[in-house]
């Protein structure tokens, strides 16, 4: 039985109500209330629901913590130096349309830096959980990145540019980069939630993972989960991820050079 600290208890429990409601609220989804944030950018009541199921559990238990939320933005706790990270809904345009690949992420950052992050996917009830020094788990399994060593041999995830993201030069820029992970590997997909990506990654089912444009909640909680499976984290150039970079590169310690290496060499 894997040890949980009363952090990843906390965060664990505020991700598994969030997800029953998500659930409930999929199962209605032709209903639910629904505005525009943007172009192929949506809301929905869902969304909004979910976050305050997240923020009341978390309040409940650390009442000092800030938040750093998808829909609710920055809020400032007593306690300056933690604040939770939270994306109530990640994978929000899949949950819209019907397709059951979805998840809440939910990262601890400490002192700037994230040391505990949950990635829960509630349509088929995996809960991936990390904390620094302590492992990635999936449920009481301990979870490695992929042994894998050739390009050939890999399986790839990634987020793609669209409308209203990215525009232009962005979208030019991944297309070279699509062309060049065709050509040395055994394949990509496109899943549309970068936190399960993430985790996946850490699970070993993929062997990697790159997206630009992505914001620190969509990230925060995987980054560790990848880097406690022992993976590496980094930029599309390699310099080091932080939360604010414009890209993230995550994959196992064997591939993680070569991956760089390929994506960096398309400009």
């Amino acid at each position: 039985m894997a040890f949980r600290s009363a952090n990843i208890n906390v965060m664990v429990r505020a991700a598994e109500k969030a997800g029953r409601a998500l659930i409930r609220d999929f199962g209605e989804v032709e209903q639910l209330q629904v505005s525009r944030k943007g172009p192929a950018d949506f809301v929905s009541t869902a969304d909004t629901k979910a976050e305050k199921i997240v923020r009341r559990e978390l309040e409940k238990a650390r009442p000092d913590f800030g938040f750093l939320m998808e829909e609710g933005g920055a809020i400032e706790g007593r306690d300056k130096e933690r604040r939770w990270l939270v994306d109530p809904l990640d994978g929000t345009t899949n949950f819209l349309h019907g397709l059951p690949h979805f998840a809440v992420s939910i990262g601890l950052e400490e002192r700037g830096e994230i040391t505990a992050g949950v990635v829960y996917d509630p349509i088929k009830d995996e809960i991936f959980w990390a904390e620094k020094g302590a492992g990635a788990y999936l449920g009481d399994r301990r979870m490695r990145v992929s042994g894998r060593t050739r390009l050939p041999d890999s399986l790839l995830a990634t987020g793609i540019p669209y409308l209203g993201r990215q525009e232009g030069a962005g979208h030019r820029q991944f297309l070279a980069q699509m062309a060049a992970v065709m050509a040395q590997t055994s394949g990509v997909r496109r899943w549309g939630a970068a936190a399960l990506d993430l985790a996946y990654v850490a699970a070993g089912r993929y062997d990697g993972f790159w997206e630009s444009g992505l914001s620190p909640w969509d990230v925060a909680a995987g980054t560790i989960l990848v880097r406690e499976a022992g993976g590496y984290v980094s930029q599309i150039d390699g310099r080091a991820h932080k939360l604010d970079s414009p890209s993230i590169l995550a994959a196992n310690d064997r591939l993680h050079r070569d991956f760089v290496k390929l994506l960096s060499a398309t400009g």
